[in-house]
Formats: C-alpha cells, structure tokens, sequence
C-alpha cells in the first residue's frame, strides 16, 4: 500500500492567457538570478565592486546555456537524430536536457572572456561565484521535477516520486534522483563556504572544491538513475566524467596550493586609477634650466 510519496506535477506548463511558463526554465531562471545575487555578495565581501558578477554573468549565462544543450545534444544524439526523430527537437531546450559538465565548460570560456574585459582574474571571480552556482543547481534540478525526468529506480521508500505515465516513461514509484542532487548541491555550497572561511581559499581553489565535491555526489546519484545513458565498461557516461573532473580538481588543488598559496590581495583593480597617467618620479624643468641643457630648444620655446 502506498502511504506515502512525492507527487509530480499534472503538467509543467501554466498559461497566462497565450503566454506559456514553463516549469523548467522557471527553475534555471531563478536558478542564475541566485547565482547572480549571492555571487555578487561573495564579490564584493572579497573586494570587488557591485555589479561585476551581473557584467560577467551576461558573458557567462548564455556561453554556459549553449554549452549545457550542446553537452546534452551530442552525450544523447540518439534521442534527436536516430531514426524517427526529429532533429529539430535538439533544440528544444525547454523541454529539458542540459549537461552540467557543458555548461560550466563553455560558461567558463564566456566568464573569460567578461573578466579579461575588465582585467579582472577569473580564478578569483570563479572562487565567488562557487557556492553561488552549487545553489543555482540546487534551484534547477527542480526543474526536472516538472518535466518528470531523470528520476531513479523503482522504490518503496517513503519519499518516492510518483511518476504518471507517458512517452518513454511507466507509471510508478521512483528515487527521487532531482531531490538527492539538489539537497546534495546545496550540501556542496555550504562546504564551500566553511572551507573558503575556515582556509582562505584563492586562486580557484574554492571553485576547484566545488567541482570536486558535486562530482562525488553526481557519482552514485547517477548510478540510481534508469534513463538511457551510454555505458563504458558498465558505468555510465557521466560516471566516467565525474570521475575524470573530479581527479582533475584534487590535482589543480594539489598544486596550487603549492605554487599559489593564500588568496589574492586585489580582485579587482580599480579602473579610474588605471586609466590616470603615471606622474613623473621627477619634476618637469622650467624654462631656465632647459635653456642651459638646450639653448635651441629654449629659442623655440621662447619663439612659440
């Protein structure tokens, strides 16, 4: 008997008058104004000014968008270019499917680009913005929740997700793999900000931890789930790729708490102060002492 489970939603859609708002992109919405908001406290508590994170952020958000899609696109090509699909579909991305791995991949080289415009360091930006982005996965993997995706196994617990039935999906009681990771995210920014605190954390370590920490969560949460996935030597594909990024960001941390230790001193130059001209170590000399180094040029000055 079930006495217990979390229901889905009927549908993720609601109409206001022709105006369709999609459960999903309503989470990611809200999902990068947090990041954006809580990004920009971190900023400025490091020494920033306010209002960089929001600059960056138009660089890093849509650079991360494509990136989650094309992530997503080219790990499943089957669900959009096998035969009977419609490769139009691929970029349908309100109907789901954006890889974390893409986005913050192709969001860093977008984040790049807007901090070497205002010569600021991306791993200091990126050390900020860490916890910020933990909690904005927290907020999106709700999204999920929605579309009624990505869900688990089969189970009886009493936090089962109730899935209905439809395309490419049976009715039943499911792990709720899209509250384990957003409870798991939100685990991973308040690790985030004990150690940033507790340890000073620079030049992209706090950033580093991030990855490193979701990438251990993701591991055996993406074991629970039974949506089709590819498989290398039984594991999942993004098994694989968690624990490829996850021994990259032990290494970087590894290392550069060696060669880089502390935290950096200046985030963010101030660019009044950049733009005015260097003064002199020495004063100009008057038109005496130029006409004893250069009497011709103390006539032509004189002449003028």
């Amino acid at each position: 008997m079930e006495l217990a489970y979390i229901p889905s939603p009927s549908t993720g859609v609601l109409h206001l008058g022709p105006l369709p708002l999609r459960g999903y992109a309503f989470c990611i919405i809200i999902g990068v104004f947090v990041a954006v908001w809580y990004g920009g406290k971190r900023w400025v508590a490091r020494g920033g000014k306010a209002g960089t994170v929001a600059d960056i952020a138009v660089w890093a958000v849509p650079f991360g968008l494509v990136g989650g899609r094309l992530y997503h696109v080219i790990t499943d090509y089957q669900l959009y270019f096998s035969d009977g699909e419609d490769w139009v579909d691929a970029f349908k991305v309100w109907q789901g499917g954006l890889g974390i791995w893409g986005a913050i991949a192709l969001g860093a080289v977008g984040a790049w680009i807007g901090c070497r415009r205002r010569g600021i360091p991306l791993p200091a930006w990126a050390d900020a913005l860490a916890p910020a982005i933990a909690f904005a996965q927290a907020i999106g993997r709700w999204g999920n929740w929605f579309n009624q995706e990505l869900y688990g196994k089969r189970t009886d617990v009493p936090w089962a997700l109730k899935i209905s039935s439809g395309p490419n999906r049976e009715a039943g009681l499911y792990h709720p793999t899209f509250l384990y990771e957003s409870l798991w995210c939100v685990g991973v920014a308040l690790l985030v900000i004990w150690a940033d605190r507790r340890f000073k954390l620079g030049h992209g370590r706090a950033f580093a931890l991030y990855v490193a920490a979701y990438c251990v969560g993701r591991f055996w949460i993406e074991y629970l789930r039974v949506d089709e996935a590819h498989h290398i030597l039984g594991l999942r594909l993004n098994d694989w790729t968690a624990i490829v990024i996850f021994a990259l960001a032990v290494t970087y941390i590894v290392i550069s708490s060696r060669v880089r230790p502390g935290r950096e001193e200046v985030v963010e130059p101030d660019r009044d102060d950049a733009a005015k001209p260097v003064a002199s170590s020495s004063p100009e000399p008057d038109d005496a002492e130029v006409a004893d180094a250069d009497p011709d040029t103390a006539d032509a000055k004189t002449t003028t």
